[in-house]
């Protein structure tokens, strides 16, 4: 290989006009570069680019005697990985390369016999065990230089290398061969990293922390890891070196603390210098940063520094700290967080000390941590909650009938199910830790326990469930309270202001509608009318509607319906005023809200005071071959239409009063599922008018409304076109639009979803994340369809997909004016919009 520029130099003296790039010599490179521009106290180091590592990887050594001029005669060094990204981690540091008898003598004149004697042997120790992969167990009791070089001969058939040339070659391929390994390979992967991703080393003069004085090593950092707020923290080692101060129980704090000795009491002015590097290396470097120094009688060496280790509480806070500070920009900060760490403040978490004691493993559906009891049935769950016991319910798969047992727990697993089963959307809605398809669980409700791995918990056990990781733990970990902090809502304000795609909220209830609003939803984009009869007693109202055979009978049943569905509404109007709200009619599939029990099957007979057998011969003979493709939707409002009546009526009757109550409410939003063809949507927009016309009538006021779709067959998608102009607005529910374009169902797809993945079919879940090409192309169609018959009709998605990052940047380039998702979702997709609409903006925006 030819070295004839300068960007080709097989390694570079770092001073502040040395050519470093972090792309060709990694980034810990780059940063010492920086802190020298930045005038702190760096060691004199040399970088070695990716292509000198590679070229060392086959045994093609640079010029160690041009290298090592660079240090001196009796120079210590040491050689650490720089990787382009800090993640991607690389081979361990090798320290106090160089040390042999005479360096060690003139050392001892120097620091103390017994310091040089610890530098020596800690050389011998780490460059046997390192560099020439001999046991370490030889070495463990060596206890000097003389014991570690004769079992290095021994165990290696060679004597110990003295000439520091050849102990720094053996460190640099020993380190450039490792990051070549398989294993190594695997690991940055997983973080990340592509398979051509570069090393690059960092030889650096040694600043020794033994000896005389105040000698040692320590790491600080200047916002505290947990919160974000500004606070020095660290720890400092005497007599030591590298980062062994973080793992050392008997390490001194490094600013005074109560709970111990700290390096500020014996060494002020080396705290107060770390401070104003500190401040220097925040507004050079535009980031909190962690520092590496080391003391050597009393002077004060900076070895390296690091972005700070954070929570993500922490990662908020900081950024909004430095963009606060005009450190950094607004859209800088935007950048910063991860918006999945905005989701995870608003829950509880594992303390990530804490031990984990995993019974079994399943998809994570809502994020979250909590410990509780286990119960097997939503009755049980209510019975702790009543008694102030937290509950944690285990189902095969939930059904509207345990709705009231989900609001009455703390988590929810199940055995069956994905992202967005029965169980999965409804924790997510009520900010509930849930996790589904644990396909090594057997949940057993007549036993009441629970089996996996040949662990059997019965009902009453204390576990916890992590929504976030997906893991089933035995006992009471320690967990951390939900903490977003002031520095949350000035982010989230901040995203408002930057992106350019509108976030409402799926809410059914009066409490998600308050909880979306407060977490700046801009109006609720889907409210399941379905939902608002899972409350005590609400279920038999509809199952008598469900059962009605005679007009008569149903219209006695919509009677008793119409109040509550008209109070229910209007506390959602007002919780949501002076924002928009979406109210979807009715889309049950019967099955789900029918009893599969004996039991529930006594229930429904004493509520409907029918005979049981009637009641089974009335399932029977309602009972669908496939009903979540039966009547439901709009098939229940074309053949039942005073079903629609009774539902339009609730809408405008609890529209005008909350706004004869003083509520800036809009027309409501009314939104015909299931669609399939025009045809269907003239049936249901004329008895909606009818039912306008009428109240008109009565009261003499106005009646505004406004009525769209929710295209979420095939078939809607490709005749959008003819759907549109009968319409205010297009919803895409993307949850049965993906089912049905993959023939998929959602709650049995966990059973083999991981080994499509896996194994590529699939690139990603496509319940999760937005299938681009297949459903992406069917909305893309539609888009386009809808927007040529009816010019700028507004166009959103509100299936679970709203709340995904890549489901709502394909929104974005589609030119959706909105996404609609879980209230807790809220947050996290406000910031992934402002981050998509900084990184890719739209023209002329």
């Amino acid at each position: 290989m030819q070295h004839d520029t300068p960007d080709a130099q097989p390694f570079v003296l770092v001073t502040q006009t040395a050519r470093i790039d972090a792309a060709r010599h990694g980034g810990r490179a780059k940063c010492l570069q920086r802190l020298v521009r930045l005038g702190l106290p760096v060691p004199t180091t040399v970088a070695l680019p990716f292509d000198t590592v590679i070229m060392i990887a086959r045994g093609e050594m640079p010029d160690m005697g041009a290298l090592l001029a660079h240090f001196g005669p009796g120079a210590v060094l040491s050689v650490r990985p720089s990787s382009q990204d800090p993640d991607w981690g690389g081979p361990g540091t090798v320290l106090n390369i160089g040390l042999n008898p005479a360096v060690e003598a003139a050392l001892a004149a120097k620091l103390g016999p017994e310091a040089a004697a610890t530098l020596h042997l800690r050389l011998v120790e780490t460059y046997a065990t390192q560099v020439a992969r001999l046991d370490p167990e030889p070495f463990a009791d060596a206890g000097t230089p003389a014991a570690a070089r004769a079992a290095y001969a021994d165990e290696a058939g060679e004597p110990f290398p003295d000439d520091p040339a050849t102990q720094l070659a053996g460190v640099l391929r020993s380190m450039a061969r490792a990051w070549e390994s398989t294993s190594a390979r695997l690991l940055r992967q997983a973080h990340g990293a592509p398979e051509d991703a570069g090393l690059g080393l960092v030889v650096q003069a040694m600043a020794l922390g033994l000896g005389p004085g105040a000698s040692g090593a320590g790491v600080v950092q200047f916002a505290d890891p947990t919160t974000g707020d500004p606070e020095v923290t660290g720890r400092y080692l005497p007599q030591s070196q590298g980062r062994a101060a973080l793992q050392a129980p008997e390490a001194l704090f490094v600013r005074s603390d109560p709970r111990g000795p700290a390096l500020e009491d014996t060494c002020p002015e080396a705290v107060e210098a770390l401070v104003a590097h500190g401040a220097t290396c925040r507004t050079g470097l535009r980031e909190e940063m962690q520092i590496e120094f080391t003391l050597s009688s009393g002077q004060l060496s900076v070895i390296d520094a690091v972005r700070a280790p954070r929570t993500e509480r922490a990662a908020v806070r900081i950024a909004v700290a430095l963009a606060e500070d005009g450190v950094i920009p607004r859209p800088a900060a935007l950048l910063r967080v991860e918006p999945q760490a905005i989701s995870h403040l608003l829950h509880r978490s594992i303390d990530p000390a804490a031990v984990r004691d995993r019974v079994a493993r399943g998809v994570p559906a809502s994020p979250g941590a909590a410990t509780g009891r286990l119960v097997f049935t939503a009755e049980a769950a209510q019975q702790l909650e009543a008694r102030g016991d937290a509950a944690i319910l285990a189902r095969r798969e939930t059904a509207p009938e345990d709705v009231r047992g989900m609001h009455a727990c703390a988590a929810i697993l199940t055995e069956r199910g994905g992202t967005t089963s029965h169980a999965a959307v409804i924790a997510r809605g009520l900010g509930l830790p849930c996790v589904v398809g644990m396909r090594d669980v057997r949940v057993d409700p007549a036993r009441r326990t629970l089996t996996a791995g040949g662990r059997v918990l019965a009902e009453g056990a204390v576990v916890t469930l992590d929504g976030a990781g997906g893991e089933l733990l035995a006992g009471a970990p320690q967990l951390l309270d939900p903490a977003p902090g002031d520095g949350a809502q000035t982010l989230l304000a901040w995203a408002d202001d930057a992106r350019d795609i509108g976030v409402r909220a799926n809410a059914d209830t009066a409490q998600d509608a308050l909880n979306a609003m407060a977490f700046g939803a801009e109006g609720v984009g889907l409210c399941r009318s379905e939902h608002m009869m899972f409350e005590a007693g609400r279920l038999a109202l509809l199952r008598e509607l469900i059962f009605a055979e005679e007009d008569a009978e149903r219209d006695a049943a919509l009677s008793r319906l119409l109040p509550l569905q008209r109070r229910d509404m209007r506390a959602v109007f007002e919780a949501t005023a002076p924002r928009p709200v979406c109210i979807r009619l009715f889309d049950p599939p019967l099955h789900e809200f029918l009893p599969a029990t004996r039991e529930g099957l006594l229930e429904m007979a004493e509520a409907l005071g029918r005979p049981v057998s009637e009641v089974e011969r009335r399932i029977a003979g309602i009972e669908e071959v496939n009903p979540m493709l039966g009547m439901r939707g709009v098939r229940l409002a074309v053949a039942f239409p005073r079903i629609t009546g009774m539902q339009a009526r609730a809408a405008f009757e609890a529209a005008a009063g909350a706004r004869a109550a003083g509520h800036d409410v809009p027309p409501p939003e009314i939104m015909i599922p299931l669609v399939t063809a025009r045809r269907e949507v003239e049936l249901v927009r004329a008895r909606i008018e009818e039912v306008a016309a009428a109240l008109r009538a009565e009261t003499g006021q106005d009646v505004p409304f406004r009525l769209g779709c929710m295209v979420e067959t095939p078939r809607a998608a490709l005749r959008a076109g003819e759907i549109a102009p009968l319409c205010d607005f297009l919803s895409f529910g993307t949850n049965d639009l993906t089912q049905m374009t993959y023939g998929l169902s959602r709650d049995d797809a966990g059973r083999f979803m991981s080994e499509y993945v896996n194994q590529g079919v699939w690139q990603e879940d496509p319940f999760r994340t937005l299938d681009r090409s297949g459903v992406g192309e069917l909305l893309s169609i539609a888009a386009e369809r809808a927007r040529a018959a009816k010019p700028g009709i507004p166009l959103s998605v509100c299936g679970e997909h709203g709340g995904d990052i890549d489901s709502i940047a394909f929104c974005r380039e589609q030119g959706f004016d909105a996404v609609s998702c879980s209230p807790f979702r809220v947050p996290m997709a406000r910031l992934a919009a402002a981050q998509l609409t900084l990184l890719n903006p739209k023209q002329g925006i």
